[in-house]
């Protein structure tokens, strides 16, 4: 009988000597840096000016340019603070995974940022539920509390708005994985340890 060979995953092929763990690590570092960057940058750059009647003089509408900006609103401001803070986390973490793709880091190393990549998630979760509670205030009003919305108004500002928050939580989908692939990697490394 003829004994079946079997693959184990971390004999996966490797390319000019670098595991595909530690091309996939690298490649979700990077993917959390522009998804936290594209985040940071369309809300901060977001603003739209519309003619609107600001007043009556005389029983005739006066118009006067009203201009909505990320930074009229608490929430938006941390949003933006927030995604920015985890694109140079991930900007830093990245350049340091391409300097050590070949080997992986050491498990003090690895704890660092299995821990740093935690606390990204928790903030940009943070920033991104901010966001969104104020994004659907926009959109919806709340009659109870005599809010109008404002998105059928500001729709360009309403829909870079909603790109960033998409961003954002994509960029938390990637963190929420490198913690994973990060956890996985010190559950390892224990286990070996063990033996």
């Amino acid at each position: 009988m003829e004994t079946a060979n079997v693959v184990w995953k971390s004999d996966l092929k490797q390319e000019h000597g670098i595991p595909q763990h530690n091309r996939i690590y690298v490649f979700l570092r990077f993917l959390a840096f522009a998804a936290t960057l594209a985040a940071a940058l369309v809300m901060g750059v977001n603003k739209q000016t519309i003619p609107m009647v600001v007043g009556l003089g005389n029983a005739k509408p006066i118009y006067g340019n009203v201009t909505a900006k990320f930074h009229q609103t608490p929430a938006f401001m941390f949003f933006v603070i927030a995604n920015a803070v985890a694109a140079g986390y991930s900007l830093v973490t990245f350049i340091l995974s391409l300097g050590k793709m070949v080997g992986c880091f050491h498990a003090p190393i690895s704890l660092l940022l299995a821990i740093g990549d935690l606390v990204m998630v928790a903030l940009v979760s943070a920033g991104g539920g901010a966001a969104a509670s104020v994004a659907r205030l926009a959109k919806s009003g709340d009659q109870r509390a005599h809010w109008d919305k404002i998105c059928d108004k500001f729709d360009a500002y309403c829909r870079h708005g909603g790109g960033a928050l998409i961003a954002s939580f994509l960029g938390v989908f990637f963190l929420m994985n490198l913690n994973v692939l990060s956890t996985l990697y010190l559950y390892k490394l224990a286990n070996n340890k063990r033996m």
